[in-house]
């Protein structure tokens, strides 16, 4: 493989450890990032970072940096690990009918995870999120579609809608065109970040496009507003803001001029990195922070 440079050492009190997790649907190893910012007994947030075909945590928590800004922000950040033995490329099987629902197949397993990690650790419940790349982007639709009571909001970087695929052949003609049966709205809407690259050639753009329509179909009255920007010497991007009436924005839909199938702003010590911005791991991070769960009055 190609030489990458080191990934960031551990600052003095923080721990990266591995952990796995099993139940009737298999077993799954992880790495949890535990950061030295955080006080006694102080519920922190918890970001589950699913990576994708062919990553494995250490490459992914390389590439995104997300270990640094939880050390900004105090965060837990656990990457569950897809092995080759349920996929021959370390996808997610995001296509498969089995992982597509709640209580079944790798969303039970990445659900156990993210509760796991809830009961060995002070998490604050109504600030867990899902993020993820590609295979893993479409596996994170998929955990804020079936657990909208676990997940607070998701983050999705070159990924795909649920639903679009039963089997590969479907995940292929999804993934090279796009603009699936996009027919299955959530049954609540789940505030959603999107990243794409406009030349993604492994991801059709489009994808990207029906994530947001997915998440939002069963929100009323949502308006959009459009902003265009450019990283320094980096690529330019569109930010689409989808707020309801108080101004939230439940949405948030970034387009990057000109990027690939790859992390925006991600570090070369991953794979499947884009350094030319923008930083697709802050903005998903701010993104969320801003996305607590919203509790009903009642409650």
């Amino acid at each position: 493989g190609v030489a990458r440079p080191a990934a960031d050492p551990l600052p003095d009190g923080a721990s990266f450890t591995a952990a796995s997790y099993g139940n009737a649907a298999g077993t799954r190893s992880y790495r949890l990032y535990v950061p030295a910012n955080r006080r006694d007994g102080q519920p922190l947030p918890l970001v589950v970072m699913l990576h994708g075909c062919t990553q494995s945590p250490d490459d992914f928590a390389a590439g995104t940096r997300m270990n640094r800004l939880a050390e900004e922000h105090g965060c837990l950040i656990v990457y569950p690990e897809q092995p080759s033995s349920a996929n021959a490329q370390r996808c997610w099987n995001w296509f498969n009918p089995v992982d597509q629902r709640r209580g079944d197949g790798e969303p039970s397993l990445i659900a156990g995870i993210t509760r796991q990690v809830m009961s060995d650790h002070a998490v604050d419940a109504d600030r867990v999120f899902a993020a993820g790349l590609s295979a893993g982007g479409a596996a994170a639709v998929i955990m804020g579609a079936a657990y909208p009571d676990l997940y607070a909001a998701i983050g999705v970087h070159s990924g795909l809608p649920q639903g679009v695929a039963h089997d590969i052949p479907s995940a292929f003609a999804a993934m090279r065109q796009g603009g699936g049966a996009v027919g299955r709205p959530f049954a609540q809407p789940v505030p959603t970040i999107v990243f794409h690259g406009d030349r993604d050639g492994t991801v059709h753009p489009r994808n990207g496009d029906d994530v947001i329509a997915q998440s939002k179909a069963s929100a009323a009255g949502l308006r959009t507003t459009v902003e265009h920007g450019r990283v320094p010497d980096g690529h330019g991007y569109t930010r689409s803001l989808h707020m309801d009436a108080s101004g939230h924005a439940l949405c948030e839909q970034w387009t990057i001029q000109g990027a690939g199938h790859a992390w925006a702003g991600g570090s070369p010590a991953g794979s499947y990195t884009d350094p030319r911005g923008p930083d697709a791991s802050r903005e998903m991070l701010r993104f969320f922070l801003d996305n607590p769960r919203r509790r009903s009055s009642a409650s």
